[in-house]
């Protein structure tokens, strides 16, 4: 496993497990899914992972309770990160969220302690007074956000006074915003951004197609698996799958091994099983030519998806069958 080297107490790898679907039955994956996510967790140390993402949402603190108990006295040698839903978030909810999240996950600090969604109304400077107060306590080591702007990011370190350590955003080979900016500053920051959905919830596994569309409430929700997307994005799959016969690897993993090129990016990406956890860990180990690296990103590039508000009546027609 490969890590970034930022001066972390603890090392962060460079491929993390995210556990959104822990305790969410909206994912379709069955009702032995907790108990899987135990044996997927155990898996995940020993392949080397050390960052494992959570949040106080997800499944309403199932995630947190099912992470914590999976990941047992090894709590204190990873990285757990989660995150705070910012309803309200004033610095004295912050520190009464953080002290539940600790609780629910069993540990006496929590490593990375995220705040989930910029809230448009309370400023950061609140919010990051709570937090601040957390590091100082020793209840919190170091802080993050998530789907922040760069202009946010940099407004909640000024108010912080310290560094917010890492930004998670949605980055995958078909949302790409984050090179505009975020990756650069995180390059000449130090800092991390963490990529949830890098493989775009599956669509860039090569698995799905106009004739074999997912399952789960989730990826019907997304308009990436409408049909017509689906084939658009046919010339990317064939792209992905190219490169990973080259490196006798699979479209996943080459599709993670692409923004896993980037010093300062790591990736949470999912699992339903322990198969796809090693998978998904032996994609860090994985190194792209620059001729392959470029061919990915004119691919990715060429790949112009049907989203917004244009694909709201396609998804409503698609979930009534028609």
């Amino acid at each position: 496993m490969r890590f970034v080297q930022l001066g972390t107490p603890k090392p962060i790898s460079k491929i993390g497990l995210g556990t959104w679907q822990f305790g969410s039955k909206e994912w379709g994956y069955g009702p032995d899914y907790e108990r899987r996510a135990a044996d997927i967790v155990r898996w995940a140390l020993d392949l080397g992972v050390t960052l494992f993402d959570t949040a106080e949402v997800y499944g309403f603190g199932r995630s947190e309770r099912i992470l914590g108990a999976a990941l047992g006295a090894d709590r204190d040698r990873v990285v757990v990160a989660s995150k705070l839903f910012p309803v309200l978030p004033l610095a004295p909810v912050v520190q009464q969220r953080a002290v539940a999240s600790a609780a629910r996950l069993g540990v006496r600090a929590i490593d990375l302690y995220q705040v989930h969604q910029a809230n448009p109304v309370v400023a950061d400077t609140t919010t990051m007074r709570g937090m601040r107060a957390l590091q100082d306590v020793g209840l919190v080591a170091e802080v993050g956000v998530s789907n922040y702007s760069l202009r946010r990011w940099r407004f909640a370190e000024a108010a912080l006074g310290r560094r917010v350590l890492s930004n998670q955003v949605r980055y995958s080979m078909v949302d790409r915003g984050p090179e505009e900016d975020l990756l650069p500053y995180a390059e000449q920051a130090g800092r991390i951004v963490i990529a949830y959905s890098p493989l775009a919830q599956g669509f860039l596994s090569g698995r799905y197609d106009a004739r074999n569309p997912p399952g789960g409430a989730v990826r019907r929700a997304n308009p990436y698996f409408l049909p017509e997307n689906l084939e658009r994005g046919a010339a990317l799959i064939g792209a992905l799958r190219e490169v990973a016969d080259a490196h006798d690897a699979t479209p996943s993993q080459i599709a993670l091994a692409h923004l896993l090129r980037h010093p300062n990016v790591v990736a949470i990406p999912g699992a339903s099983s322990v198969e796809q956890v090693e998978r998904n860990a032996a994609a860090a180990e994985i190194d792209l030519t620059d001729d392959e690296y470029a061919a990915l990103a004119a691919a990715a590039r060429a790949f112009r998806p049907v989203t917004g508000l244009a694909a709201v009546p396609k998804l409503i027609r698609a979930r009534a069958g028609r």
